[in-house]
């Protein structure tokens, strides 16, 4: 099962792309699944909370992945698990710049729920911090974190990245695999999809 974050806009575009990736590159058939909250207005749509940690440089809005992290594993997975026969050892989440932020949360936070996870062009703040420190043990030796940075990325979230990929490259006490990929040409929201492409060759790859 593949969750995706902000599936207003990105379940179109990826389901699809799933499907062509088990046509071309031979990827096992998974269930995509779109998070969705059913419009994009800002009395609607609350990605700003949902998709950001309390920290000391919050915003105002800001504050919501606590809560949401809490509905994504003891509302959502188990409801999705009941009614869908799926492996849900290997689940994994997709998030995108603000929904990134929210797959490296749920990295640093809740280690072993997803087997992989995908973040493209994340968003580091509020409380960047975070991503720079060492999180808890996993229990789980399987883990993997695909984070993906486009060269043409808004400047201040392309340095993050690159900060982010010289602090745990080549780590050796990451509880996770990690599969960090820059991808050239790529900017901020447009190629999404070879993000989730990059990320699911790699997750599947390592078998």
């Amino acid at each position: 099962m593949v969750y995706v974050l902000d599936g207003d806009s990105l379940f179109p575009i990826l389901a699809a792309n799933q499907l062509f990736l088990e046509y071309d590159e031979d990827l096992p058939e998974v269930i995509v699944l779109g998070i969705a909250y059913g419009s994009f207005d800002p009395s609607v749509n609350k990605r700003g909370y949902d998709f950001s940690a309390p920290a000391g440089d919050a915003e105002e809005g800001q504050g919501g992945a606590p809560a949401f992290h809490e509905f994504l594993e003891s509302e959502l997975m188990p409801e999705v698990e009941g009614r869908y026969r799926d492996d849900s050892s290997r689940s994994i989440l997709f998030g995108q710049s603000r929904g990134g932020y929210m797959v490296l949360y749920s990295a640093f936070t809740a280690l072993d729920l997803f087997w992989g996870r995908i973040a493209s062009n994340p968003s580091f703040d509020p409380g960047r911090e975070r991503f720079f420190s060492e999180p808890a043990a996993a229990a789980r030796d399987d883990l993997g974190l695909v984070v993906t940075s486009g060269s043409r990325d808004f400047p201040r979230l392309r340095e993050a990245a690159l900060d982010w990929f010289k602090a745990w490259e080549g780590a050796e006490k990451a509880p996770w695999d990690i599969h960090p990929v820059t991808i050239d040409g790529g900017t901020h929201a447009a190629d999404s999809p070879n993000s989730y492409r990059e990320g699911m060759l790699w997750l599947f790859g390592r078998e």
